[in-house]
């Protein structure tokens, strides 16, 4: 190591999967990560809760359950916060800004909730907040709408952000199995938490959504603004379906701007063409997809998840901030300039694919394709198939607004001749 590079030394709240991995590479690139970052990175000092758990590798001397003693600790200049969880991540973030030291993050949960507070803390102590590592893993995508895509305009994104929804739903199609069953495969292979529902409720692709939204469309865009439903309810038989009409089920998180220049953010199933790049995207990658204005449509995919590919991203981020600190220089900041309007999800429009038991009698699909009508819901596409006395159709519908679907399903529910409504189900991608 060239030892006139100037000395930057790290700290590092929690080491976890994600953290251990972050420190030994940091111990083990020591060289090669200098020479990038033209200084000396030194680890050294990490918090974490309890003392008594062995850390193979790392050398003992560098642990401490004083966390506040990393972000106070005036020879520190960069602090790596990989603790996960709103509180203390949060205040000791903030505490690390008012001490003068940058910070690289992956907490996602973090910056959906208390964003827009900890860009402006870090803008007005003059250090850097980077946080690359918290929407899918070692895949950069935040850089690109920070820094590349800053003089387009991101029209759309689409991303399976997400490696546990995404293995169980291409579990169901490739193998026709029960969402509980490949589920349970999924916590087995440690894809899926003993307590799932973060992952399969779309907890966890929400708060990724609002970061990617605020970053598209320049606005501050929280967790809370994002809608949300999971993959709970999608069954074998809709999976089947989608199958049968060259789609598959995706959970996507979708953030664009509408015809009116406002901002739409969702996480919910949705029914892609299999031709779409994102149908490719299998097991627990996870893949995002760009439309802008003048760079069209752009994918980033890759592996969303793991100790290894989120130390990759953390570290990219290291090396950044240290350039900046050595060269007296500060990244690009979060820019909320634009100031637009998050529309409710009842204003959002999109294609929808209805699945619906009906009597098999006479008169049923004209009754059907009225109640459509009543809601100026079009209908695209038809399919019907006789199940005895009962008959199931499969509706597509025309591009309709999310609150005229709900009149819609609402009117059907309420006919004698529709036994049961099986599911709802958005399409995207496929010329709304």
């Amino acid at each position: 190591m060239n030892s006139s590079l100037p000395i930057l030394k790290i700290g590092m709240l929690g080491c976890g999967n994600v953290g251990s991995q972050v420190a030994r590479l940091l111990k083990d690139d020591q060289r090669e990560l200098s020479t990038r970052s033209g200084a000396q990175l030194q680890l050294t000092k990490i918090a974490v809760r309890d003392l008594k758990n062995k850390r193979e590798g790392l050398d003992a001397s560098l642990f401490t359950t004083d966390a506040q003693s990393i972000v106070q600790d005036p020879e520190i200049n960069i602090v790596i916060e990989v603790m996960g969880g709103i509180d203390p991540a949060r205040e000791l973030i903030l505490s690390a800004f008012a001490h003068g030291k940058s910070v690289v993050t992956a907490n996602k949960a973090l910056l959906a909730t208390h964003g827009a507070d900890l860009y402006s803390a870090a803008d007005a102590a003059g250090v850097d907040l980077y946080y690359e590592a918290a929407v899918a893993g070692a895949i950069p995508i935040l850089r690109p709408l920070r820094e590349s895509l800053v003089g387009d305009h991101v029209k759309k994104i689409m991303g399976i952000v997400n490696g546990t929804t995404n293995f169980i739903l291409t579990k169901m199609d490739e193998e026709g199995r029960a969402f509980a069953d490949v589920l349970a495969q999924a916590q087995a292979l440690g894809y899926a938490e003993s307590d799932p529902t973060a992952d399969i409720e779309g907890i966890d692709a929400a708060a990724k959504a609002a970061i990617l939204a605020g970053l598209a469309f320049h606005t501050r865009v929280t967790a809370a603004d994002v809608h949300r439903e999971g993959i709970s309810s999608i069954t074998a038989a809709d999976v089947a379906v989608a199958k049968s009409m060259n789609h598959v089920i995706k959970l996507l998180a979708i953030a664009e701007l509408t015809s009116d220049d406002k901002i739409s953010v969702r996480v919910h199933p949705s029914l892609i063409s299999r031709t779409h790049p994102l149908a490719a995207v299998r097991d627990a990658f996870n893949a995002v997809f760009v439309e802008a204005e003048s760079a069209g449509e752009l994918m980033f995919y890759g592996r969303g998840a793991g100790g290894a590919p989120t130390a990759s991203a953390i570290l990219g981020d290291v090396v950044a901030v240290a350039r900046h600190r050595t060269g007296g220089a500060l990244g690009p900041g979060a820019s909320d300039y634009a100031e637009r309007e998050i529309v409710p999800l009842g204003q959002t429009k999109t294609k929808y694919l209805i699945r619906l038991n009906v009597a098999d009698k006479s008169g049923v699909l004209a009754a059907i394709a009225q109640a459509f009508a009543s809601e100026n819901v079009s209908i695209q596409t038809v399919r019907q198939s006789g199940r005895g006395a009962d008959a199931e159709l499969i509706v597509m519908t025309h591009s309709a607004t999310e609150q005229a679907l709900a009149s819609t399903v609402k009117r059907l529910s309420d006919m004698d001749m529709v036994k049961s409504i099986e599911s709802v189900i958005r399409v995207e991608g496929s010329g709304q």
